[in-house]
């Protein structure tokens, strides 16, 4: 809680409000039919686009249908088919060995829990976390990329850089049943408005409380309405 700052409580709550406002019903833009889907496709989002990782999974599902499929998957295939989504060779490798794990270890299901979700090759706790929420409504932890990171360090709602530290002071400023939604909400506001270079602040439902900081080594240059 130390890294938290003045005001940030209230600040919290006006965010909260605004990020209900504009997105009442947030969600995820992956598209997945089961907690495995939704697995698969998280890992493969990393350092690529939802829009390009839901052009991938049809081809994937339909040739893997469950992990225990997957598990079973000649590598150099799986490579070819989820090449777009970038750093393919390390994903598919993830992807067989998290099946595998699955097979082995959960019968086959993709487990409840954050300790077994993170057990998984290439699953960590922002992934986990996402999956948690996804399938199966658990806000075990509030899922921190990039674009949360961005707007909680602009916001003045945490003065931590990584992931994990961003993490411990948004779930004490948001409630628990909110945390799933929070991720989403972000992650779209980030999209649409906050955007890392050149922000639309003009536009920004939250102008009015922002103090605009920008966390160590970025630069902030708000985008002004013509």
């Amino acid at each position: 809680m130390n890294s938290l700052r003045a005001g940030c409580r209230e600040r919290a709550q006006k965010t909260l409000a605004a990020l209900r406002a504009r997105y009442p019903d947030p969600a995820t833009q992956l598209v997945a039919g089961s907690p495995w889907e939704l697995l698969v496709a998280t890992v493969l989002a990393a350092q690529c686009t939802d829009v390009r990782v839901n052009t991938v999974t049809p081809a994937l599902f339909a040739r893997w249908p469950s992990p225990v499929a997957l598990a079973g998957a000649d590598r150099a295939e799986l490579e070819a088919i989820i090449r777009p989504t970038g750093f393919y060779r390390n994903k598919a490798k993830n992807l067989i060995g998290a099946a595998v794990r699955l097979r082995d270890v959960f019968a086959g299901a993709v487990p409840r829990s954050l300790e077994d979700l993170v057990s998984l090759p290439g699953v960590a706790r922002k992934t986990a976390n996402v999956v948690l929420f996804g399938a199966f409504g658990i806000n075990e932890g509030l899922a921190v990329d990039t674009h949360v990171k961005r707007i909680a360090y602009r916001l003045g709602l945490t003065g931590e850089t990584l992931p994990d530290a961003v993490e411990k002071d948004l779930t004490a400023l948001f409630p628990r049943e909110e945390w799933g939604n929070i991720n989403h909400s972000m992650v779209l506001f980030g999209r649409d408005v906050c955007h890392a270079r050149r922000p639309r602040c003009r536009e920004c439902d939250m102008s009015t409380f922002c103090p605009r900081l920008a966390p160590p080594g970025k630069i902030f240059e708000p985008r002004l309405k013509k």
